[in-house]
C-alpha cells in the first residue's frame, strides 16, 4: 500500500508565495513520476507540473515562470514551490505518484486560497 501526505496550503495574498510538500511512503521500489494537479471551483482536476525519474520536469502554461517542481527526500517526495500566486491559482492541491508498473496513487489534497 502506498500513501501520499500533502502539506504547505493555505491562505496568502496575490503575488505570494506557498511550498507545497508531497511525502510518499509504503512498499515500493522506484518512482516512475510525480506530479501535482489542481482544481479550480467549476472546474475539472487538472494537470499543473510533473517531474520523472530522471529528473525531467514540465509545466502547465498558466504556472510556466512561476512555479517550480522538485524531487526531494530520497526521491520518495516531491514540493512545488509558487511564486507570485494569483488569485486564478485558487484550488484544491492533488499530489499524483506513478509506478514503473502503471500504479497511480493520489494524495487527499490540501487548499491552496489567493485572495487580499
Amino acid at each position: 500500500q502506498v500513501h501520499l501526505t500533502e502539506s504547505g496550503g493555505g491562505l496568502v495574498q496575490p503575488g505570494g508565495s506557498l511550498n507545497l510538500d508531497c511525502a510518499a511512503s509504503g512498499r515500493f521500489l522506484r518512482i516512475l513520476a510525480m506530479g501535482w494537479y489542481r482544481q479550480i471551483p467549476g472546474k475539472q482536476r487538472e494537470w499543473v507540473a510533473h517531474i520523472t525519474n530522471d529528473g525531467s520536469r514540465d509545466y502547465a502554461d498558466p504556472v510556466k515562470g512561476r512555479f517550480t517542481i522538485s524531487g526531494n527526500k530520497g526521491e520518495r517526495g516531491v514540493s512545488l514551490q509558487m511564486n507570485n500566486l494569483k488569485p486564478e491559482d485558487t484550488g484544491v492541491y492533488y499530489c499524483r505518484l506513478r509506478l514503473p508498473g502503471g500504479e497511480d496513487y493520489w494524495g487527499q489534497g490540501t487548499q491552496v486560497t489567493v485572495s487580499s
